[in-house]
Order: structure tokens, then sequence, then C-alpha cells
């Protein structure tokens, strides 16, 4: 019996971190539910109305039948979202290499980029209509502009905190400036770069979805405005979780890049994490 006893005991030791791992992978979805339970739940206790907060329940039943507007509506706002972060992913990171590997650029730039990013892009929608008329062109600029200053500082922060003892071995060796930047800078300031990518994508689709109920007629922001105003609450709801939905997935594809590219930046605190549980 001891002796049985003794050797399960590494089998047990060894199944601990994979029901770690599972229940992690499993615990947004537990999450997600026990909201949506909670929140039906709460609905038909205190009978709220399904104009002022319609159950899941309503909102899933909505969103089913009109399904086929709501993913035509859905591909619009996906379109628009994913071409404005794009142009973000584009614009920011060269921009970010630019200032950040000219300390004169930083300090010069930073300050003015500071002021531009506290005005509300929603006070520039109605100027980029007298630009660019209604419809998709707004949502598109919309979603760049509020998606480009999240990339662009984290990729200059990256490369500006180089360690300046780093750069002086380097020349020392030999190495030039774009060397420098493209061995060390650009490497460094990879995991801030992956980092600003979730929340550019997030602001992204707030961007675009902004712009359509403003400026647009077509997408998710124009079909929650629509629905808002004839009092089909869950429908507009349905809009929300399609967006929701959508976010969760470029957030997992962005992760998925993120640990592909950037797993060296977090391999000592999963080798620790190893060693703990061993």
């Amino acid at each position: 019996m001891d002796d049985y006893a003794i050797a399960d005991v590494p089998v047990a030791r060894r199944s601990r971190p994979l029901m770690r791992r599972v229940l992690r992978r499993l615990s947004p979805i537990i999450v997600i539910v026990a909201i949506l339970l909670v929140w039906e739940l709460a609905v038909r206790i205190f009978a709220i109305p399904s104009f002022m907060l319609p159950a899941p329940s309503e909102v899933f039943t909505a969103g089913w039948n009109a399904r086929q507007i709501i993913l035509a509506s859905a591909a619009q706002t996906l379109t628009t979202t994913l071409i404005g972060f794009a142009l973000a992913v584009v614009f920011g990171l060269v921009s970010g290499v630019v200032i950040g590997s000219s300390r004169l650029i930083y300090e010069g730039i930073y300050p003015t980029l500071i002021g531009f990013n506290a005005i509300p892009k929603v006070a520039i929608i109605p100027i980029l209509v007298i630009w660019m008329g209604v419809g998709t062109a707004p949502a598109i600029v919309t979603a760049f502009l509020i998606s480009f200053f999240p990339i662009l500082v984290n990729v200059a922060t990256g490369i500006a905190t180089v360690e300046p003892e780093l750069r002086d071995v380097l020349r020392a060796l030999g190495a030039s400036r774009s060397q420098i930047i493209m061995k060390i800078g650009l490497p460094r300031s990879m995991p801030y770069f992956f980092a600003s990518l979730k929340v550019a994508m997030s602001v992204a689709f707030v961007g675009s979805i902004t712009a359509e109920s403003i400026a647009s007629n077509q997408g998710i922001g124009y079909l929650m405005l629509v629905a808002s105003s004839r009092f089909q609450v869950p429908l507009a709801f349905a809009g929300l979780f399609v967006t929701a939905a959508m976010g969760v997935g470029m957030y997992a594809i962005s992760s998925g890049f993120e640990r592909r590219m950037t797993g060296w930046a977090t391999r000592g605190t999963a080798d620790t994490e190893l060693n703990t549980q061993g």
C-alpha cells in the first residue's frame, strides 16, 4: 500500500500544472457565462423592462432573428476597423522608430503628440465629414487616429530607453546608429509594440463605431443608432455583443503573434513558474 502511494505522488504533482493550464484557458469562458447568468437572473427577478435592460436570452433571440443584417453590419465595421488599424500599425511603427531613435526629435514632437491625443476624436468626425463626406472614409480615419497614438508611444519608448551603456559598447565595436536600432532597439521595443496592439485594436473599434453612428449609413454603429431610435434595445445590445466578440477575437490573434515573436521576453517568468510548480 505504501509503495503504491509513494509511486502515485509524482503523477499527482505532474497533473497539477496541466489542470492549472486547462483552468487558465477555460477561466474567460467561465467568467463570461457567470456574468450572463447573473445578468439573466437579475432581469428576471427584478422584472426589468426589455427597453431598459434586456436579458441576454432576449439579446441572443433578437440577434438571431436579425442575423443577416447584423452579419453584414459586422463585416462592414470589421473591414473599416482593420483598414484603420493596419494604417495605424504601419505609420505608428515607422514614426515610433524615427522619434525614438533621436532624443531631439523625441523631446520636440512628444508634447505635440500629447496635445493632439487629448483632442476628443468625436469632435473631429464632423470635420472629416466636411472633408470626405458621409460614408466609410470617416470611420477608417477615426479608427486610424484613435489607435495610432498608443502604437507610436510604445514603440518610441522602447527604442528611446535602450541602455546608454549598451549603446556605448556597440558604438565602440563599430556599430552604426541604424545597426543599433535594427539589432537592439527594434527587438527591445517588440514587447511594447505588441502590448500597444491590444490597446489599439480595442480603441480602433471604438473609433469606427463612433464614426458609423455619426457619419455613416452602414455598420454596427449605424445599426445600433437605428435600433435605439426604434426602441429595439435587444437588437442594439446584440450589436454590442457582436462588437465585443470581434474585439476578443482580434485580441486573441494579437496575443498569438505576441507569444510567437516575443516569447523570449517572458521566458524567464515562465521558467520561474514551472520551477515553482515543480
